[in-house]
């Protein structure tokens, strides 16, 4: 039913900042609690940030203080601003309804110098 679409993914330089998107489609944007999840190779994927209907917002200690998670309602829109990046964040990031387990293809993220 509710369909997803990464973007944004890139090669950064460690210290540097990316902006990813998610396209939802195919139901009622506004009533879902949202999340960022990311997978690097040999590692589980974890969750990153989320955002609720109400747009109260949650991180995981890696990226607190560093990433900022936020949603356009009427463009139907997923966000994740991410600055002082680290290599230990490359990693495949994910966008998807909190407790859905239906993944898309995500989008690439490599900080390296």
């Amino acid at each position: 039913q509710v369909q997803v679409a990464e973007s944004g993914g890139a090669l950064v330089q460690p210290g540097g900042s990316l902006r990813l998107s998610c396209a939802v489609t195919g139901g009622i944007f506004m009533n879902y609690n949202m999340g960022w999840y990311r997978q690097s190779p040999g590692k589980e994927r974890e969750f990153v940030a989320g955002i609720s209907r109400a747009d109260r917002t949650v991180y995981s200690d890696s990226v607190d203080g560093r990433f900022t998670i936020s949603k356009d309602n009427a463009k139907k829109f997923l966000y994740l601003q991410m600055n002082n990046l680290r290599p230990e964040d490359t990693a495949v990031y994910y966008c998807n309804e909190v407790g859905r387990t239906n993944w898309g293809r995500g989008t690439q993220v490599v900080v390296s110098s």
